[in-house]
């Protein structure tokens, strides 16, 4: 699990500005509050109210948008670019913000966010995935790890019974700042990626539901899925996004457990397979 970033609490760091007469929250000055003269204390920045979870949705993956960026150079990320950069008048809410941020990074990209030293207040982000196979594609272009988003797409298609609406795993991605419709820095296309590079690579299938208006698609499985993991491992992963026991859905723990005593059995009685004919 990612290592939750530490945050300090906010000093006193603004100081009246001139005559200026905005109101700094109160430090160490004395009970009568000097700053504020000649009516203009309707001017002073209100106490934030609560974010709607939408608000904080759209910060989130704009915080996420950064530090990936910030990475690509390699250099450790400083929590006052952070501030200057994203946070804005969210810094009541920064450590909600990281804490969100470095969930999104480890089960949608594969990066811990991690703190070099305690209150160096600098960051990097470090590679947790292991790949589903060694083959570079799976990194894609740039070398970044797309497994996370493959394993999000496995555990929605075998929670929902092992096949989904490809209308449903876009409602599910879009809360995670990933759409078919746009350009996303790590993955480039998302919708070519899923319905047609990790179709292509038979981790998926993507199939034309008939009967269907307007016209919508399924996903499954591929065969290459089947061999590289398996549905326990899937259920784990699932399991630790939510941070559940697989046990907690005992309909997929079952079908996983099953799997898991089928491989295990030996082979017995099988026949070599029938070459094909020759023409």
């Amino acid at each position: 699990m990612s290592q939750k970033p530490k945050s300090r609490g906010r000093a006193g760091t603004q100081a009246e500005r001139g005559s200026g007469g905005e109101e700094a929250p109160s430090t160490s000055r004395g009970p009568g509050g000097a700053a504020s003269q000649g009516g203009r204390r309707a001017e002073a920045p209100p106490a934030p109210g609560p974010r709607s979870q939408k608000q904080l949705e759209l910060k989130v993956a704009e915080l996420v948008q950064f530090l990936l960026i910030k990475d690509q150079r390699k250099i450790p990320i400083r929590r006052t670019d952070i501030l200057r950069h994203v946070v804005g008048d969210y810094k009541d809410v920064l450590p909600e913000l990281l804490r969100r941020a470095a969930e999104r990074l480890e089960y949608v990209f594969g990066y811990r966010l991690v703190e070099l030293e305690p209150r160096s207040n600098t960051y990097i982000l470090v590679n947790t995935l292991e790949p589903v196979e060694e083959d570079a594609e799976m990194r894609g272009d740039q070398g970044t790890p797309t497994t996370g988003l493959l394993m999000i797409v496995l555990g929605l298609i075998f929670m929902k019974g092992n096949s989904i609406k490809e209308t449903e795993v876009w409602d599910f991605l879009r809360r995670l700042g990933v759409h078919a419709t746009k350009k996303h820095l790590i993955f480039g296309d998302p919708k070519k990626l899923i319905t047609e590079d990790f179709v292509r690579q038979r981790y998926l299938e993507y199939r034309r539901i008939p009967h269907t208006d307007p016209v919508d698609y399924e996903l499954q499985w591929g065969p290459r899925t089947n061999l590289e993991t398996s549905k326990m491992k899937v259920l784990k992963f699932v399991a630790k996004v939510h941070n559940q026991d697989p046990k907690d859905w005992p309909a997929q723990y079952c079908e996983a457990l099953a799997e898991e005593e089928a491989r295990a059995r030996p082979q017995t009685g099988g026949t070599a397979p029938t070459p094909a004919p020759s023409s």
